[in-house]
């Protein structure tokens, strides 16, 4: 894969989540999967997307529900590591038909088509269906979204504990897709350099959500997740 480009997705990816709550690391692994096969997406995304999450976690740390993130954590560290070991047995044909099926999901919510609202008080098992999703697809930015703001999570808060669970699901998929022998010395240096691309995108990101309003955030979810749409359907 060329380096230039992998820093210019990494920065697109760290700047839409600040800005937009969710959407760039969905379309980082869509990006990623054009280029290799969606499994290595997922590999060399995977610990990449933990440093850009832990760093928004660190920088919102006061803004984070820790009502709602702990146990919501507590499920998705379990399921997405049972998540990314099914990822290594899967075909590649399923993982991009996955990839078709949750982006999609994911704009017909945006457009309201769709609006998964799940009790607040499942917490635990809706974190480890989701990190088992999150392994398979890196599409789950969908769901906890959906999940968070049912539990009425918005702006900051929302923001910085989507963060926060997305470590823990980061966390499981990583220690999975290691044992399945998906991580490398090579893909660690690969994603090395897109954490630090996703780092500058985080930076850049965060001064413009702080002068743009949330209708304009909003528009740019949508858009992201058209694209999110069409780059799986390229895939195929």
């Amino acid at each position: 894969m060329e380096f230039g480009l992998l820093l210019v997705l990494g920065w697109v990816a760290g700047w839409l989540t600040t800005v937009a709550g969710l959407g760039g690391g969905v379309l980082l692994v869509l990006a990623l999967s054009l280029q290799t096969s969606p499994a290595e997406a997922l590999a060399l995304s995977s610990p990449a997307l933990l440093v850009g999450n832990l760093h928004r976690w660190a920088v919102g740390r006061r803004d984070v529900d820790r009502r709602v993130a702990a146990p919501f954590a507590l499920g998705a560290l379990p399921g997405s590591a049972l998540g990314g070991l099914l990822v290594v047995a899967m075909p590649t044909w399923l993982l991009q038909v996955l990839l078709v099926l949750t982006s999609a999901l994911a704009l017909a919510r945006a457009l309201g088509w769709w609006m998964p609202r799940p009790p607040a008080a499942a917490l635990v098992p809706a974190g480890a269906a989701i990190g088992a999703v999150a392994a398979t697809t890196g599409s789950a930015g969908l769901a906890v979204g959906a999940f968070l703001q049912s539990a009425g999570l918005t702006g900051a808060a929302y923001v910085a504990t989507a963060a926060a669970t997305a470590v823990a699901m980061h966390l499981g998929r990583i220690a999975a897709y290691g044992l399945g022998g998906l991580v490398t010395g090579e893909t660690a240096l690969l994603s090395a350099a897109l954490a630090l691309a996703i780092l500058a995108g985080n930076v850049t990101g965060g001064r413009v959500r702080e002068r743009l309003p949330a209708a304009a955030c909003s528009r740019i979810e949508l858009g992201v997740l058209f694209v999110c749409v069409a780059l799986a359907l390229a895939g195929l």
